[in-house]
């Protein structure tokens, strides 16, 4: 019987110390993916503050293709760099590129984060960016509110976002010919 007891216990032991060397090397195996994405999101980075837009938009279509294929193409990390892309295309006034990244990322971070989330208003605010820049008012409106809502609840109406958000908005009634409308609007921004 002690050896039935010893002999299962040492098996306890092994499966453990076999679980203990398999999750350190899973962890290790995930920090190195996303150093590795890093690294070629800072490589984007860098060209893209150095206007060197095209390099830049490669770089981040390769960090985005590494995070749908080593971490899934519904992750919070992958959302991160579809906005990042989609923001650079924009800049790049690739706007039909930017609009389908800008959305699967507000998706996925709505999916992921909950509706509410400071991370989905920032979305919400690009892509009405997006819509304010093509004309789109009528489309940019209720992202840009629905942005200052979250920004508000979440994060209170002093904060610098909450700011730029009344701003954008009031921007957007300007250029829609609202001017009452925008300038209690700027009003508050400052």
């Amino acid at each position: 019987m002690f050896r039935t007891i010893r002999r299962g216990i040492v098996m306890t032991l092994a499966v453990a110390a076999g679980v203990a060397l398999i999750v350190p090397e899973a962890r290790a195996q995930t920090d190195s993916k996303r150093e590795q994405i890093a690294e070629v999101w800072r490589r984007a980075h860098a060209l893209q503050e150095q206007g060197k837009l095209a390099e830049a938009s490669r770089e981040y279509e390769q960090a985005v293709d590494l995070a749908r294929r080593h971490f899934g193409p519904e992750e919070e990390i992958t959302a991160t760099l579809m906005n990042n892309l989609a923001i650079l295309y924009r800049e790049m006034v690739r706007y039909a590129e930017a609009e389908p990244l800008y959305r699967r990322s507000l998706a996925i971070r709505e999916q992921r984060l909950g509706r509410d989330h400071p991370d989905v208003a920032q979305s919400l605010n690009n892509l009405a960016g997006l819509y304010d820049d093509i004309g789109r008012y009528a489309e940019a409106e209720p992202l840009y509110r629905r942005s200052l809502r979250i920004r508000e609840k979440q994060l209170g109406g002093d904060h610098p976002d909450v700011a730029g958000s009344l701003s954008n908005l009031a921007a957007l009634y300007v250029y829609m010919g609202r001017y009452a409308e925008a300038e209690p609007l700027y009003r508050r921004s400052l």
